[in-house]
């Protein structure tokens, strides 16, 4: 038995859908279009190199980078072009 297939016929079209789907602004409840990567990463728990990456739009881009940086979390901010791998794709 196949774990994707428990929540009935098409869930696995809908996973995959989600995953090539537009990019979106990570801020809760935002559903603009990505402009913008910010690489961040939690010292504690990840290798100093790694990057997570939050997308944001115009907007919300001074408030998810304050929200990073008051943490120490931040590490650079760099521009999303639609249709490009993210910097920490894979990541």
């Amino acid at each position: 038995m196949n774990i994707f297939n428990l929540g009935g016929p098409g869930l696995g079209a809908q996973e995959s859908e989600r995953a090539i789907g537009a990019a979106v602004c990570s801020r809760k409840g935002c559903r603009e279009g990505a402009d913008w990567q910010l690489l961040w990463n939690n010292p504690r728990i990840h290798a100093p190199e790694r990057r997570k990456v939050w997308l944001s739009c115009d907007e919300h881009r001074p408030w998810l980078e304050d929200y990073l940086q008051t943490r120490g979390l931040w590490k650079e901010t760099v521009p999303f072009e639609a249709g490009e791998a993210s910097v920490g794709e894979g990541n």
